[in-house]
């Protein structure tokens, strides 16, 4: 039987979908302070824009691509990382699946810990630069 979901539908509530949205723009935020700070933090431009590559490498190794039981024990390990409960909470709002609480508050969490840090960083370091 088709479900609303195969045609390019969700059966999701619109709640769900603002949901998923503000915790995306939550990782959002997160991360653009992230990398504000490691642009301070680089000598060159060349730096700056290579800093936060390592990044887009965390993506694989979550359960983007593939569950988590199925990786090598190392792998597994990080997949069931915390730091990881944005990407699965994300991924499973808007597609109705069931949620955990814990899971929703940990990402929250998570994202406001990264945003706290990075800017307090980028503060210290534009604050230290010298005038020229």
């Amino acid at each position: 039987m088709w479900s609303a979901s195969c045609c390019g539908h969700s059966a999701a509530s619109p709640l769900r979908w603002l949901a998923a949205l503000g915790l995306l723009m939550l990782l959002a935020i997160a991360l653009i302070w992230l990398s504000v700070a490691f642009g301070l933090a680089a000598k060159s431009v060349e730096t700056a824009s290579n800093m936060p590559m390592f990044l887009i490498l965390l993506v694989f190794f979550g359960s983007g691509f593939v569950p988590v039981h199925s990786m090598p024990a190392g792998l597994r390990w990080f997949g069931r990382e915390p730091a990881l409960h944005p990407d699965h909470q994300h991924r499973a709002q808007p597609a109705r699946q069931p949620t955990r609480r814990h899971h929703a508050i940990t990402a929250i969490v998570w994202s406001l810990m990264i945003t706290a840090a990075s800017y307090l960083w980028a503060r210290h370091l534009y604050n230290r630069r010298p005038v020229q």
